[in-house]
């Protein structure tokens, strides 16, 4: 059975969603990709995985944690879990290009790979793909939208307000 629960945050609405015991997504409302919330889907404010991460995302945007403690379990190919897997490793502050990215994944030169898996992250800001970037540090694609990646680049101070 399919669980979640919603919340707010600075950046919008956003859904957890559990199955089982382990955590399955994390999306912005209306994000490219995002499952949309299926009638048969139960909200469950008591459950365990999605309570920690509603409360582990919400330090986060009080500037209060910078890494994640959660259990997931996501559903992908092993190269997606691989990109997912090294985007996770990228850390509060720092950045990773799409080709820096298909080389950690096992897949050098496969960076066009990279980003479509990127785009397909489930977990997003907890899998920071946020931080991941173009070649020259250029700013490229956000399943939440651009204005989303600016603003969480901007909290972990990659980017400086003035300079956007």
């Amino acid at each position: 059975m399919t669980r979640y629960l919603r919340f707010n945050t600075p950046l919008g609405s956003m859904y957890a969603v559990a199955n089982g015991d382990a955590l399955a997504g994390l999306y912005f409302d209306g994000a490219r990709w995002a499952p949309p919330v299926a009638g048969d889907w139960t909200e469950d404010r008591g459950h365990p995985a999605l309570a920690a991460c509603a409360a582990q995302v919400t330090e986060y945007f009080a500037g209060k944690r910078h890494a994640f403690d959660l259990a997931w379990a996501l559903d992908g190919t092993p190269f997606q879990r691989r990109v997912w897997d090294a985007i996770a490793r990228i850390p509060f502050g720092g950045t990773l290009s799409y080709s820096e990215l298909a080389a950690q994944a096992g897949a050098p030169g496969a960076s066009r790979a990279a980003g479509a898996a990127t785009g397909r992250n489930p977990l997003t800001i907890v899998i920071p793909c946020h931080r991941v970037v173009g070649a020259h540090g250029d700013l490229t694609g956000y399943a939440g939208g651009m204005a989303r990646k600016v603003d969480l680049l901007t909290r972990e101070g990659v980017l400086q307000e003035s300079l956007i």
